[in-house]
């Protein structure tokens, strides 16, 4: 008997490579934190003696969901300014709250508010964009999370920094500091084209391949952007993101729901990858991402849910299920995104905008043994004819039951293992408390 930390047994494990594969009454075995094999249960039980077995007899298992784009802190100012188009639900609202509100405090509150709840929905590793990084990825590294955060960019003084040079400078030493991390990397955040000059744009682009680090940012967000962007430097913001360099397989480009087909092929031949967050563009009538066809062109199209503000959870189940009905809808196709590429694009498709793919994404040997188990014996998932449509069009985020990233058992029959719930609650009451105080005086 070969000795190992862990061994799983699932009614189904979805590995999602090789795509659609479901595997019926199968193993996942586990040490130092990497996944051995994937072998059938009975083979499993007669070749592994592990130190911890977890037997999921209605469960279907599969790599832990990667939130490509999110505003983790901005968890407290859910539902603060609803029902309002971008710029002025931005404007109006959420910068200014920003200015009076955000902190270290503020960032490790809110952090903490968001991982609990990502990691309640089988979220295990999250790309960020928000003000001291180094807050958000002490949080998740304590929570036992995977973390990308953003080194943050942007053309006007925050509590963050002063100008470009001062962003740039405090993200370059919290790349140094996080880099000894295993659960944290980082990637250059720009805001977005019409926060960002091009002189910074230009630096990004240059620290960027020193550091072999990828790029997040905002693009084609909104029409809005897209014309203002024409009027201020006579061409779209994909054309003047090519001229200054930013169009590489580094960039991931967020929301992209204004797209000509000249412009998807260009981001199809430099190989960067869409991060489609299809609720909070239907929340902000943003517009529609055409994920089928930036799939038919091979693009890597990967899934966030972006912050609690705009959409108003960071529930991932929920957000395949959006993508998939509505990557149909803008494809008049009902076989457009279908459940095993929703699945795919908030797993492997995900770790990929991250430069993170050798590392997780899929129950690979070797890999890192991030897994989720999903419940489907509860009624509302009952009968079961093919698990992963299950999952996608039918099962929700309270059906996750047991999450480990690494090995670790960071959520055990629904109870976190690692933070205590119920002073998470009391800190977003609390900062409700202070954000609703001085709105009403």
């Amino acid at each position: 008997m070969e000795p190992i930390d862990l061994l799983i047994h699932a009614r189904w494990v979805v590995p999602v490579e090789p795509a659609g594969t479901v595997l019926d009454h199968f193993a996942v075995s586990v040490r130092q934190g990497r996944i051995v094999d994937l072998l059938p249960s009975a083979a499993a039980r007669a070749r592994y003696a592990p130190e911890v077995e977890r037997e999921l007899p209605t469960h279907v298992l599969v790599p832990g969901l990667v939130n490509a784009h999110t505003h983790a802190a901005m968890a407290l100012f859910r539902g603060l300014a609803d029902d309002l188009p971008l710029m002025q639900w931005l404007a109006g609202h959420i910068w200014p709250a920003e200015g009076r509100w955000v902190s270290e405090e503020f960032v490790q509150d809110g952090t903490r508010l968001a991982v609990a709840e990502m990691l309640r929905g089988g979220t295990t590793c999250f790309n960020d964009m928000y003000f001291f990084p180094e807050e958000t990825a002490r949080v998740a590294s304590a929570i036992g999370l995977r973390t990308v955060v953003g080194l943050i960019l942007i053309d006007v003084p925050t509590i963050w920094a002063r100008d470009a040079d001062e962003y740039l400078a405090k993200g370059l030493e919290a790349h140094d500091r996080l880099r000894d991390d295993p659960l944290v990397r980082t990637a250059f955040a720009p805001h977005a084209p019409y926060t960002v000059s091009d002189q910074a744009l230009t630096r990004v682009v240059t620290l960027a391949e020193e550091l072999d680090l990828p790029v997040h940012m905002h693009v084609h967000e909104t029409a809005q952007e897209v014309s203002d962007a024409e009027l201020s430097h006579g061409m779209r913001p994909i054309a003047r993101l090519e001229r200054l360099g930013l169009l590489s397989p580094r960039l991931a480009a967020v929301h992209m729901t204004q797209l000509e087909p000249a412009e998807i092929e260009r981001v199809a031949a430099c190989g960067a990858s869409v991060v489609h967050c299809p609720e909070s563009n239907l929340k902000l009538a943003s517009g529609f991402c055409p994920v089928a066809r930036l799939l038919q062109a091979g693009i890597n199209v990967a899934l966030g849910t972006d912050g609690a503000a705009s959409n108003n959870d960071l529930d991932m189940i929920g957000e395949m299920r959006t993508a998939a009905l509505l990557g149909k809808a803008v494809a008049a196709d009902a076989a457009a995104v279908a459940a095993e590429t929703a699945l795919a694009m908030a797993t492997l498709h995900g770790a990929r905008a991250l430069g993170l793919e050798a590392e997780i994404g899929s129950l690979v040997p070797g890999k890192a043994a991030d897994l989720v188990a999903v419940d489907l014996s509860p009624i509302e998932t009952q009968p079961v004819y093919h698990p992963i449509s299950q999952l996608v069009y039918a099962a929700g985020r309270h059906q996750v039951t047991d999450v480990w990233v690494g090995g670790r058992h960071l959520l055990r029959d629904r109870v976190p293992t690692t933070f205590d719930e119920a002073t998470v609650r009391t800190r977003a009451e609390a900062w409700r408390q202070r954000v609703q105080g001085v709105a009403k005086a």
